[in-house]
Parts: structure tokens; sequence; C-alpha cells
């Protein structure tokens, strides 16, 4: 299966009804992207769960160092992890109640892709969520 991604308009339409992000690799440096990108989406009203066992917060937000961890339901589960990574990232997805599995810029990995996609779950790669945001307002 060759990797499929969202048009701008349905991108636009995940971005208009989602409000909980869970950001996987979220650093606490602020001169990080994930960083970055996530304090923009927080700042634009969105509620940013910190994903890294390695920080104990991030944007003011007591970090998680698992999706398992996170209670309720997510909408997006944003992930600034290498490529290699994100298969590992999918199988998890799978265990939470999320909707949308979102790969940020330069990440693609046709693997993680087919598990979710074959499932019927909404996958995006190789997209920054704040860009979209910005050009789907």
């Amino acid at each position: 299966m060759s990797i499929k991604i969202p048009s701008r308009q349905e991108l636009g339409k995940i971005l208009k009804k989602s409000k909980r992000i869970a950001v996987v690799g979220l650093s606490d440096n602020p001169h990080r992207t994930s960083y970055m990108v996530s304090e923009a989406m927080q700042q634009q009203g969105y509620e940013i769960i910190p994903v890294n066992p390695t920080i104990n917060s991030a944007l003011g937000v007591k970090a998680v160092s698992s999706l398992k961890e996170i209670e309720g339901h997510i909408d997006i589960v944003n992930v600034f992890r290498r490529s290699e990574h994100l298969l590992e990232v999918a199988e998890e997805f799978l265990e939470v109640d999320a909707d949308v599995f979102w790969a940020q810029s330069g990440l693609i990995n046709e693997e993680a892709y087919d598990l979710l996609a074959k499932k019927g779950y909404t996958v995006v790669m190789d997209r920054c969520i704040k860009v979209e945001h910005a050009l789907t307002k």
C-alpha cells in the first residue's frame, strides 16, 4: 500500500473538530521544533499532552511516558520521533482511544502507515500540524 495523505481540506476538517493532541516526543527545550509547534497549537486552543519518558513536563503540562497513561479520548497523536520509531508508536496507538495518527514533516514509515490504514484509521505523514493549521484556518 502506498501512503495517501488526506487532502488539505480533509486536514482542515480534522483540525477543526479536534481538541486534544498527544505529542509523542515533545521536548521541554523551547528551541526544539516539537516544543515550538506544540506551543503554537496550545496557543490556538488545543489541549497538548506531552508524551516523553525523559521529561517531567512541557508547556506547563505534566508529561506522561506513554500514550497508555493518558486518560480519556485523544483526537490526534502527533509524533516527533524518527521514522524508524513510527511503527512502535503506531502499535501503541492501537491500544488507546485515538482518532488520527499524525507524523510530522519528514517522517514516513510505510509499515506504520499500512498497519493503521488497514484498520481504518486516518493517518497523516510528512506534514507539519502547525503549518496545516495555519493553511486551513
